[in-house]
């Protein structure tokens, strides 16, 4: 197996998504960017080694995951008393107070979907990585991305924030190490979707024996 099985890239007809003009894309090389040749609008980008590197930060972000499910995210400490909660406790927490939908958008928005996404990003680059393109796989990466908006652990991060915030005057607030776990979960999902070039998706692997 090659270091990058996609080396270069072979020229195409692409569209600029600015100005929909028709120009043929130059073969890329690893760390190269391609653009319009009319209005300078992005078109393409060949990240270097990056099946490696989406596939690292991917497994990365599930470790991240799995720390930010495992300890605390926060606790509040008052009058010498220390209350500390996990992201699942959280949930718990709310439905038995009676706010489960409340608690079923925690649920689904900070803890399924992540997860989700994380697993059928794996499902598409494995394969990939291997070697091999199945015919549904650019198919079931388009999924991927329709999930991906519904993951909105950033959105649960803020309001979180934005809670602890007026709760300051009331109580000291300790950030757990979950909390840290989540905010970088974010950062390393945001450089694998920056890692990931997509087009590998609808070229077939250069294999050596």
């Amino acid at each position: 197996m090659p270091h990058d099985v996609h080396p270069t890239l072979p020229a195409a007809l692409i569209a600029c998504h600015e100005c929909d003009l028709l120009q043929t894309e130059p073969r890329l090389a690893a760390g190269e960017t391609a653009r319009c040749g009319r209005c300078g609008a992005f078109l393409a980008r060949n990240p270097p080694d990056s099946l490696d590197r989406t596939l690292a930060l991917v497994l990365t972000a599930a470790v991240l995951y799995a720390l930010a499910n495992a300890f605390p995210l926060v606790g509040l400490e008052m009058q010498g008393r220390q209350v500390e909660v996990t992201l699942l406790e959280a949930v718990r927490t709310l439905w038995q107070d009676g706010m489960q939908a409340v608690a079923a958008l925690v649920f689904v928005t900070a803890q399924l979907f992540p997860v989700l996404e994380l697993l059928m990003i794996v499902s598409v680059l494995l394969p990939m990585r291997l070697g091999q393109a199945p015919p549904a796989l650019a198919a079931f990466y388009r999924l991927v991305r329709s999930v991906r908006p519904w993951g909105m652990v950033e959105v649960f991060l803020l309001g979180m924030l934005v809670s602890l915030v007026k709760l300051s005057h009331m109580a000291s607030v300790i950030l757990g190490p979950a909390f840290w776990a989540m905010a970088a979960l974010i950062g390393v999902l945001t450089l694998a979707g920056r890692a990931f070039d997509t087009r590998l998706l609808w070229q077939t692997p250069e294999q050596t024996p």
